[in-house]
């Protein structure tokens, strides 16, 4: 991250990013979730605090068509069949995928779950019990902090750097110090802050927990969303004990409502699927063979490609946005990928209270404090710029801006 005003010659250190990894014996971050998250439903706020993209940016008459053509095949017996793993058909498509990357992954392995977020719980889960100690990232994904709440284990909290991601010396030093069941990170295109680690980090940190014999859940549901050329390989594409579970989805590339994601789960395999079906069952029948049929013949690479023009162009828009309207010195990060930015203020900026106000001109933002098990990061928030740019959302990053001015040392020291 740097000043907005700076020369882009590099990223400097945040602020945010200095302290050691911490564990939280606690977790208890759901109301604070709930209450800020709530908001973002309503059709009429600004979602600058979204964790989707805008709907109009998928093909969904498309997908409705490939729903439609493979309602005739929903008979009897294969409504019945290939239940937890989910439909052949489906999972030979994303076994494409993983083969066009370089990583071959065998289709007969991949479990097809309830999107991501079930793929996550139950790879977490399948090698995890209660009071155990989860290394996560700091600042991370919400979510990743309610699994932790639910299931009563143990936060460490691990920091992670704006532009090179994890910190894998504090992860190393963290394994040395305390007893880690397992990590769930996130290596491309992190949420909140867009981070990615480099294709050397990850085969490092994929080593590092080899060495110990440690798990890792690899949350990699922005993989497709780069701005490159190349998708960037996955921490998977390095294991060589199968003790990293990589889970994806299609709700942040094509499909959000039709919540369907995966797993590749290495040596977990009969684990997570015995959890599937002692909980969900399957995922969704219907949107599994629409998707498969999509995949097959719809053109998915195109759209993708579609998309990725799309949220560089409104990243732009963004930061644009932001050196024009937010006070002086703020910092922000530059994604090579995904659709959120993180924004550093000065110390003693309260993010929470600028999200109740924002709230009250129309504005959702995600306040730093939901994407940390302790509540840090006060003067910090999460952007969301995965929506077509235009005069409404200009209009909120104006009032945005004249709302943190508000909470600078400058203007109190005018007062």
């Amino acid at each position: 991250m740097q000043p907005l005003a700076a020369p882009a010659l590099g990223l400097g250190a945040s602020k945010a990013t200095k302290a050691l990894a911490r564990v939280a014996p606690r977790v208890d971050i759901s109301e604070l979730v709930f209450s800020v998250l709530g908001a973002v439903q309503d059709p009429d706020i600004v979602p600058l605090g979204s964790a989707f993209p805008a709907p109009g940016l998928f093909p969904l008459q498309r997908l409705a068509k490939s729903l439609a053509r493979t309602a005739r095949h929903l008979h009897g017996p294969i409504t019945m069949a290939h239940l937890p793993q989910g439909h052949p058909a489906l999972r030979q498509q994303i076994a494409l995928r993983y083969l066009a990357m370089g990583m071959p992954q065998p289709a007969e392995e991949l479990i097809v779950t309830s999107g991501a977020l079930e793929a996550l719980n139950l790879c977490l889960t399948a090698v995890a019990q209660p009071g155990d100690l989860i290394a996560i990232e700091s600042p991370g994904f919400y979510a990743s902090l309610q699994a932790l709440e639910r299931l009563k284990m143990k936060a460490l909290e691990i920091p992670v750097h704006p532009q090179d991601g994890l910190d894998l010396t504090a992860l190393a030093d963290a394994l040395k110090r305390h007893p880690v069941k397992a990590c769930w990170f996130m290596t491309s295109f992190q949420n909140p802050m867009g981070a990615s680690l480099s294709l050397e980090k990850k085969k490092a940190l994929v080593a590092l927990l080899a060495s110990q014999g440690i798990p890792l859940i690899e949350d990699d549901v922005y993989g497709e969303l780069y701005f490159g050329n190349r998708a960037p390989l996955p921490a998977k594409a390095f294991d060589r004990k199968g003790l990293v579970m990589h889970c994806s989805s299609f709700s942040k590339t094509l499909a959000p409502g039709y919540r369907v994601g995966w797993v590749a789960p290495g040596r977990f395999g009969q684990q997570i699927e015995r959890l599937k079906l002692m909980t969900t069952l399957s995922a969704s029948l219907p949107a599994q063979l629409a998707l498969a049929d999509y995949l097959q013949h719809g053109g998915y690479d195109k759209h993708l490609r579609r998309l990725r023009h799309a949220m560089e162009s409104q990243l732009s828009s963004l930061l644009a946005a932001i050196a024009r309207h937010f006070p002086a010195g703020v910092r922000v990060s530059r994604p090579a990928g995904g659709y959120f930015v993180w924004v550093e203020f000065d110390q003693g900026f309260d993010a929470l209270a600028l999200h109740q106000a924002a709230l009250e001109h129309g504005i959702s933002v995600a306040p730093g404090p939901i994407f940390s098990a302790r509540r840090h990061f006060r003067n910090c928030l999460r952007l969301n710029y995965g929506h077509p740019w235009d005069g409404r959302f200009e209009a909120a990053m104006e009032t945005l801006g004249t709302l943190a001015g508000r909470q600078s040392p400058y203007a109190a020291a005018s007062t």
